[in-house]
């Protein structure tokens, strides 16, 4: 019997490949794709993005939860 092997896609940075100046905090549509349903904000390892994007993204998330325009939890 085969064995079969998953071979994992590689992940790839999507503001490295956009070649985006910054990320805007205004953009919550963007923001919503990172933050997991329960309000917490996914790592890394599971968005792919690079440590640089990763910063400005916490950064941007944390911005706009401030000015409330994005929830701190969902209901």
């Amino acid at each position: 019997m085969q064995q079969r092997r998953f071979q994992q896609r590689r992940k790839f940075c999507r503001f490295c490949s956009e070649k985006a100046e910054f990320i805007d905090y205004k953009d919550t549509k963007t923001l919503r794709s990172y933050i997991t349903e329960r309000g917490k904000i996914l790592p890394r390892r599971m968005t792919g993005t690079c440590a640089k994007h990763q910063r400005e993204l916490n950064e941007a998330i944390k911005r706009a939860r401030s000015i409330a325009l994005l929830s701190f939890v969902e209901k």
